[in-house]
């Protein structure tokens, strides 16, 4: 017998990822719920950042490599799709918001699991941006959201067929939003006038002290009134054009190299 997917994710498991993703998220919102010194970035604690993404990836794998629930094929999974991702990402980055990483990215999260997905994310966003030369004060927090992005590819409901590619694309739509929006909160507070001069524009700006509500309105105004929401709704037509052309087909690949795979194998003892 063999379990269908490479990271078996146990409670302590989910302990861990939700302590992590709820301090990765403070990160990502500390400065609505305290005011920001005057002049200062999120480049200050972007390497906490780091230390908290990668301690918390290398911490799922070998928690789950002691209680046997990751094996050495589960790693060359791990590797090859990373790889596979890393390639994809230079097709499509600087043109109008197209990223073509996160269609495959919620395909295998969706395959092989929250946990899988989880890691994925993390690896296949630091894989690439060595490869691009994308690496920056950024690249800690863009693997914290596309991990998140994996981990909730794996969570959504069984379906198949029809139903399961239009449930993906969906899903694919949706978070490459709250992507979007999650990197725009890393430097929003710090670094208006970057993205179509919304710095001249009083109404969205961060105002330090102002209530969180006040603020999340100015935040949501910048968002759709810039334009970071186009390069956001160039991700999710990318998503949702890739996940409904070559969904069913990149599923079943999945599908059948999991099968072939047989992660975490039983062996089963007859009696003579």
């Amino acid at each position: 017998m063999s379990s269908l997917h490479p990271i078996l994710v146990r409670p302590s498991t989910w302990l861990v990822l939700a302590i992590g993703s709820l301090a990765g998220l403070a990160m990502f919102l500390w400065p609505l719920l305290t005011s920001p010194p005057a002049g200062t970035a999120h480049n200050a604690e972007a390497p906490f950042v780091f230390v908290l993404v990668l301690p918390l990836v290398i911490a799922v794998v070998l928690a789950e490599l002691s209680n046997g629930g990751l094996d050495v094929k589960a790693i060359a999974m791990l590797g090859l799709l990373s790889g596979v991702g890393a390639a994809l990402r230079p097709l499509g980055t600087g043109t109008a918001g197209v990223e073509t990483v996160f269609f495959l990215l919620i395909l295998a999260g969706r395959v092989y699991g929250p946990g899988f997905g989880f890691v994925l994310g993390s690896t296949t966003l630091f894989a690439s941006s060595l490869l691009t030369g994308g690496v920056g004060p950024w690249l800690p927090f863009q693997m914290l959201a596309a991990s998140w992005v994996g981990l909730g590819a794996g969570l959504l409901p069984r379906c198949r067929g029809r139903a399961e590619i239009a449930v993906l694309a969906a899903y694919g739509a949706v978070s490459a939003y709250v992507f979007g929006f999650l990197l725009n909160m890393w430097f929003w507070p710090f670094g208006l006038g970057t993205f179509g001069g919304a710095g001249a524009e009083p109404g969205l700006q961060f105002v330090p002290g102002d209530s969180v509500l006040a603020n999340l309105h100015r935040f949501f105004l910048f968002t759709v009134g810039t334009t970071t929401f186009g390069w956001d709704t160039g991700r999710a037509i990318t998503n949702v054009v890739a996940i409904g052309t070559l969904g069913t087909a990149v599923l079943a690949a999945l599908r059948r190299a999991r099968r072939r795979v047989a992660f975490h194998p039983e062996g089963v003892f007859e009696p003579a």
